[in-house]
């Protein structure tokens, strides 16, 4: 029988080895990459086909919910399990809201990491039982209207808020800066943007901006 292809992402090394080691416990299940840096994670999914990403919500680069957007924009069938401390609610409304198929809190890993990773594979929905609940059936209820009846935005989160800032005539340097990331990493954003609108050059990105109102509104 052919093996569950999972990848790993989360920014404390010793955290992934330790799930990577429960994971490796069962022999249907294969850890194919791991990563704890959110581009690095999205660049993995261009190479691997996995069945399953795992990754936490605080990453460098790409946080956890902006890569899960970006992770079903170019592998729709890929699972999203969010493994986090987070037990806010808004957290696991975004979670859901991204395209997150479950969200599992790290104090429960031990306990209910498989049935997690197995209610996703049965084509399920996993939220952990410290937040269960009316509120988390609301939450999944109202993804699925949202599905239907809002159209398919390209764009992810951070992409529609770098290109409002390009649109507001800010240098790559300066996105950099107001938010806390690399220029290398605006670049990337910058070139992807550009290539799921197919637009060749900033004058025609920035009139793209302004006429979807990308100037008057936050991401």
């Amino acid at each position: 029988m052919c093996s569950y292809r999972i990848v790993l992402a989360d920014d404390h090394a010793l955290f992934r080895q330790g799930v990577k080691k429960i994971l490796n416990s069962a022999k249907e299940l294969e850890v194919v990459a791991e990563t704890g840096d959110g581009l690095e994670l999205i660049e993995l999914l261009k190479k691997i086909s996995p069945d399953m990403v795992i990754l936490d919500i605080s990453m460098p680069n790409l946080r956890g919910l902006e890569a899960t957007r970006e992770i079903k924009i170019i592998s729709p069938a890929v699972k999203v399990l969010i493994l986090t401390m987070h037990k806010d609610n808004a957290y696991l409304a975004d979670a859901i809201s991204s395209g997150a198929e479950g969200y599992l809190l790290k104090e429960d890993a031990d306990t209910e990491l498989f049935s997690a990773i197995a209610t996703l594979r049965n084509g399920g929905r996993y939220i952990s039982p410290l937040l269960s609940g009316d509120i988390a059936h609301e939450l999944i209820q109202a993804s699925h209207k949202e599905k239907s009846t809002w159209p398919s935005d390209p764009l992810t989160i951070r992409e529609r808020e770098i290109l409002k800032l390009v649109a507001e005539g800010i240098s790559n340097r300066g996105i950099a800066d107001l938010l806390y990331i690399s220029i290398r990493t605006v670049e990337h954003h910058r070139a992807n943007i550009m290539k799921k609108l197919n637009i060749k050059n900033t004058a025609n990105l920035i009139k793209y901006a302004v006429r979807m109102g990308y100037t008057s509104e936050t991401a």
